[in-house]
């Protein structure tokens, strides 16, 4: 699993979304430590990127569901079939009880290499410091904690990829103290979800939720190992929903976030986020830095299409056009036209601005350039990048893709045909 600092894959592949503000990055909550920790000229020095964070205090006043009310002014209430205000146990309880035996803790283990040790151990540094200098180890052990769920009795298990990012095996740890060795099946980058098997039957599973029928202002309940502190469990609301990448900060990838004001923290990534049935509705997977109550978490429809892909063949394949862009304003239009470096001149001030175009793509082979403005997708208006995506997100690889493009004062219809987004392992950029 990646660090509290979140460091993003350099996968090659379409850049969805191209803002030209910056927006805060969020950091993959995997809770990664060095086992050694090397300390020189008074500084800690720590490797490929990993990085401590302290975290303040959470309060211990709960947010409640309900009002507070009176033991007396309690009474005087009928009796509600609200399972918030039930006089059994609460919603929270109830869903904790028939979700948490299938919430499992991931532990993964890497070496890396020490990018401080090529300077450390550089031969006119120590020439400079003296030869008593101690040599930096070229290479550290990196454990890793995150969260997960059980969707097969038969030992599936969902998860992030960045939980599993370099490893092929990891420790599973059931809530019943039961430890199994997880085979990674595979794992898919773009939307950060990822499918690990323990060899085991008759285990406790989720219940799958859909995620398309969430409204902000809905009770959720997140449960999870962050931090390590096994099987905790937090609550709050759907603070909104359809978060795209860029709005997040994670430019690579290609999801529609729940955003969440339950507390979650670095460790909870993979584990479930519920609604008030138990039912799994989103995947915890991502926290903006320094902030409060901005949480978010991949669509269980989301994740469990791309589960079923893993499952089933090993891999995950998108559709891909091969372009960067730029949703365009009347502010993105000035600045653009007032810039004496800017490549490029445009005359509209909205649709999307095709700001870069990959060679050898499907959009270079189809005709499309740099400059031109995307004003409609398959006969459909798109306003911005987003929607665009989301257009090329549902078009089967291979086929068709229409586009209106508005280009040096005139309109032109394109066609172009859906690739499959490069790998890490092809030479694309």
């Amino acid at each position: 699993m990646t660090n509290l600092n979140y460091d993003s894959q350099n996968d090659s592949q379409e850049i969805d979304n191209f803002n030209l503000n910056s927006n805060p990055q969020p950091d993959k909550m995997h809770h990664s430590t060095w086992k050694k920790p090397v300390t020189y000229l008074g500084c800690m020095l720590v490797g490929a990127g990993i990085a401590a964070i302290a975290m303040r205090p959470l309060s211990n006043n709960s947010l409640l569901p309900q009002p507070f009310v009176s033991a007396q002014a309690a009474k005087a209430t009928q009796p509600s079939t609200n399972p918030a205000t039930s006089d059994n146990l609460n919603f929270i309880t109830t869903a904790v009880n028939q979700t948490g035996p299938a919430v499992v803790r991931i532990d993964s283990t890497q070496t890396v290499k020490n990018p401080q040790a090529s300077v450390f151990n550089d031969p006119l540094f120590q020439q400079f410091f003296g030869s008593e200098f101690p040599k930096v180890p070229s290479n550290e052990t990196v454990h890793g904690i995150g969260s997960g769920f059980i969707i097969n009795s038969n030992g599936e298990i969902i998860t992030n990829a960045h939980v599993v990012h370099g490893v092929k095996t990891v420790t599973v740890t059931l809530k019943d103290g039961r430890t199994f060795k997880g085979k990674v099946m595979g794992s898919d980058p773009v939307t950060d979800v990822a499918v690990v098997k323990i060899s085991a039957n008759n285990l406790p599973t989720v219940s799958l939720g859909n995620s398309e029928q969430l409204q902000p202002g809905q009770w959720v309940i997140a449960i999870g190992n962050p931090l390590g502190l096994d099987n905790t469990v937090t609550q709050g609301i759907v603070s909104a929903t359809g978060r795209s990448s860029s709005q997040v900060g994670m430019q690579d990838e290609r999801v529609n976030y729940i955003q969440t004001d339950a507390a979650i923290n670095p460790g909870n990534s993979g584990g479930p986020l519920l609604n008030t049935n138990g039912q799994v509705i989103g995947m915890n997977t991502a926290i903006i830095k320094d902030t409060q109550g901005l949480g978010f978490a991949i669509p269980i429809n989301t994740a469990k299409a791309i589960a079923n892909q893993i499952i089933a063949t090993g891999k995950v394949e998108h559709p891909y056009l091969g372009i960067q862009m730029l949703t365009l304003t009347p502010e993105v239009k000035q600045e653009l036209n007032s810039d004496p470096n800017s490549p490029i001149n445009v005359n509209e001030s909205q649709g999307i601005l095709v700001v870069k175009v990959i060679p050898s793509s499907p959009a270079a082979r189809g005709g499309l350039r740099a400059g031109d403005v995307i004003e409609k997708a398959n006969n459909e208006a798109v306003d911005n990048s987003n929607e665009l995506q989301q257009i090329v997100d549902s078009t089967s690889i291979g086929s068709n893709l229409q586009l209106q493009i508005h280009r040096q004062g005139k309109t032109i219809n394109i066609s172009l045909q859906a690739g499959i987004l490069p790998t890490t392992n092809d030479s694309q950029d």
